[in-house]
Formats: C-alpha cells, sequence, structure tokens
C-alpha cells in the first residue's frame, strides 16, 4: 500500500484517493482547541509511522459545506469515511476514543481489502472498473452540491424579493394613477371655466365673479401641487425597495380638510341628488398627520360612497374624539355595504367583490388608504350601517399640545 502524508483538503480541486483507511479531521481557528488539535496531529502521526492510512485537514470556516455535509454539531472531530461504515469521533477525548477504536478499524481495512482481492478474482475488467475508487472525492462532490443547493436556494429567494418588489410597484403605480384621476378633474374644471369666461379683447373673466376667480385659480394650483406629489412618489417607488410611503405630519384641522373635499366633490353627490349630513364637531382636536395623504384618503372613501350610494341616498361624515390620543373620521353610506366575509380582504390590493366585476369600485384606492393610515400608526376599518350600508372608521394621532 502507498502510504499519505498529511494533506489540507483543497476548495478548487478534488483530492483522488486510493487509501484504504480515509480519514478527516475537521478543525476551527477557535484558541481554545489549537492544542487539543495539535495533540490529535501529532498522535495521528504517530500511528502514521506504523500503519499506512491517509488524513486530510479540513477547515469548516474555509469549507463549511463538508460540515455541513457530515452533520458535525462541534470540532475537533475526526471521521473515518472509509471503509464503510462510517464513524465519527468528537468530544474532548478524542484521543482515547482513537485508541480504543483503532484496533477495529485496522481489522475494517483488512476485511475490505480481502473482500476485494475476492471480487478482483471473480468479477470482469469492465464490471470492475464501475466500483466506487475514491470516497473522499464522493465526499468533495455531495460537500459541492450542498453549496451549489445553497446558492440556488439564496438566487431563488433574491428572485422571489425582486418579483415582490416589482409587483409592489406595479401595484403603487396602479394605485396611484387612480388617485390621479380626481385632482386632475378638478384642475381641469377650474382651467375650462376660467377659459370660457375670459374675454381676450377686454383681458377680463366676465360672469365671474372676482372671488370666483381668486377660488378658482387657488383650486388649480392647490390641484396642481397635489399631482406633483404624486408623481413623485411615483419615482421614488420607481428607484427605491422601500414599501413604505413617506409622510410629511404637521398640526392638521381634520374637519376643515374633510369640508374642503366636499366641496371638491359637490358637483359629484349633486348631480346624484345626495344627501350629504356632518357632524364634526367645533372642538375636535387638531391631528398629526400629512395633510396631503389624508386628503388622498378622504377622497377615496368619499368618491366610493358618492359611487355606491343610490341617487337620493344619503352619505354621513362624523368625526370623534375617542381617546386623548386619537380622533376617530368615520363616513358612511347607503350603498349595498361589505359582506362580513370581505370586511378585511376588501384592503387588499386588486380585491373585486364579485359584483363588482364590471365596475371601478373599492379595490386599489382602498389599499393605499390602509398604507396611508397605517404609516400614521392609525387603524383602518369597515363596520356596517344600520340601513345596510357601508362605515368606514380610521384613526389618527391626536396632535401634542
Amino acid at each position: 500500500m502507498l502510504k499519505h502524508d498529511y494533506m489540507q483538503v483543497s476548495q478548487d480541486q478534488p483530492i483522488y484517493s486510493e487509501a484504504p483507511l480515509q480519514l478527516l479531521l475537521f478543525v476551527d481557528e477557535r484558541p481554545k482547541s489549537r492544542q487539543q488539535v495539535q495533540r490529535i496531529r501529532a498522535y495521528l502521526k504517530e500511528l502514521q509511522a506504523e500503519y499506512t492510512f491517509e488524513v486530510q485537514i479540513i477547515d469548516i470556516g474555509q469549507q463549511p459545506y463538508l460540515a455541513e455535509h457530515f452533520k458535525l454539531i462541534a470540532t475537533p472531530a475526526l471521521i473515518k469515511i472509509h471503509p464503510e461504515p462510517r464513524q465519527i469521533l468528537a468530544g474532548s477525548n478524542i484521543i482515547a476514543q482513537l485508541k480504543n477504536w483503532w484496533p477495529r478499524w485496522q481489522a475494517a481495512v483488512d476485511a475490505y481489502l480481502k473482500l476485494q482481492d475476492d471480487l478482483q478474482e471473480r468479477i470482469e475488467d469492465k464490471a470492475r472498473a464501475t466500483l466506487p475508487k475514491s470516497t473522499i472525492h464522493s465526499v468533495a462532490v455531495s460537500a459541492e452540491l450542498i453549496r451549489l443547493s445553497d446558492e440556488i436556494f439564496r438566487l431563488k429567494q433574491e428572485k422571489d424579493n425582486l418579483q415582490e418588489q416589482l409587483q409592489f410597484k406595479d401595484r403603487v403605480i396602479a394605485m396611484l394613477a387612480h388617485d390621479l384621476r380626481n385632482p386632475l378633474t378638478a384642475v381641469a374644471i377650474a382651467i375650462e371655466t376660467l377659459q370660457s369666461n375670459y374675454n381676450l379683447e377686454k383681458g377680463e373673466f366676465q360672469r365671474l365673479k372676482p372671488s370666483m376667480t381668486v377660488h378658482l385659480l387657488k383650486q388649480a394650483r392647490n390641484q396642481t401641487k397635489i399631482i406633483d406629489r404624486m408623481i413623485a412618489d411615483l419615482l421614488q417607488v420607481g428607484r427605491g425597495k422601500d414599501t413604505e410611503f413617506p409622510i410629511i405630519p404637521q398640526k392638521v384641522q381634520l374637519g376643515k380638510l374633510c369640508l374642503d373635499v366636499l366641496e371638491e366633490l359637490c358637483d359629484r353627490y349633486t348631480a346624484k341628488c345626495q344627501e350629504v349630513e356632518t357632524d364634526i364637531p367645533y372642538d375636535l382636536p387638531y391631528v398629526y398627520a400629512d395633510p396631503e395623504r389624508i386628503r388622498q384618503v378622504l377622497v377615496n372613501l368619499l368618491d366610493n360612497a358618492i359611487k355606491y350610494t343610490p341617487e337620493g341616498g344619503k352619505i354621513s361624515v362624523a368625526g370623534l374624539h375617542r381617546t386623548t390620543q386619537k380622533v376617530q373620521f368615520s363616513i358612511g353610506d347607503t350603498g349595498p355595504g361589505i359582506p362580513v366575509e370581505n370586511r378585511d380582504r376588501i384592503f387588499e390590493n386588486h380585491f373585486r367583490l364579485q359584483r363588482d366585476e364590471g365596475t371601478e369600485g373599492y379595490g386599489i384606492g382602498l389599499c393605499l388608504c390602509q398604507r396611508i393610515i397605517l404609516a400614521h400608526y392609525g387603524q383602518i376599518w369597515v363596520d356596517s350601517a344600520p340601513n345596510n350600508g357601508a362605515w368606514f372608521h380610521f384613526t389618527l394621532p391626536v396632535y401634542p399640545s
């Protein structure tokens, strides 16, 4: 038999071995295990002086996949990998264990060699060529397969994360495109009204009082700012990986903000002869919120209320100083309501009730509403109204006094 010296297992180049007794010694870089490893290596060298076998030293820091392959839970560890069966010696008394097992390992090698001699006499060269010749090489292959499997798993996770980010960006684009319609319509109406009443020859507005002219200009300017903010959101989501919308909280009078939104939507509910009932206490405290974001929430909820309330129906708006820390705002309608089993799901992106498959409805806008309210550390939910309509509620933090 050929005698093999100590060898370090290469990470890049597989080791081919014909030694009948093959051992792997797993070591680490811990200072407290260094002396133990030195004693084990010295003892193995003594044994090599009398008996031929091969030992390969494996640093688990450099080849963790081999440690995973053998399911090691501690180092140093000495493993007999050939001949089978495999055996692992670990713990603080490896040398004592090795002294006990060494005669049995020698006997196992002798039995293996005798079996090989018998097989060589009975099988043909072609069949003999198919017998495994390198256990250490097969171990290295197994370790490489584990490493590649882990790499595939990591790449799959990266792929899933990228797909999730792309899906989120698609949802954000859909939601913002949905919400751009309202301010664009308001700007278009204001500009068309001003244009149709402007006398180019006289250089003045006809049939428009100065106060109305100022109001329309202010309306167009404010709605343009909202559009600009939404476009900025689109650009930010397109660049970043964040799944949260940024907010700029400040002192906000929620009741007045809601009345402003109702005024913007006046033409819509007036056209359907809908009654709007408000119950907003005059002493409702200020909230700490981003006014433009909360405007988006109010526009979406009121837009849905108008859309689903039949002609001649009623829309209700109410404010409530719920606790010393929170204000609750509620918007109700006399529409068909939301089935109990769908009240949580309607806040999911693109979820549509079966009855609404052919129309726009409670869907992408509600998903945006939930994200905005959660960003303010508030809550949003839906209840049934006594008249079978729907009540949407949300809470916001009170502005600290």
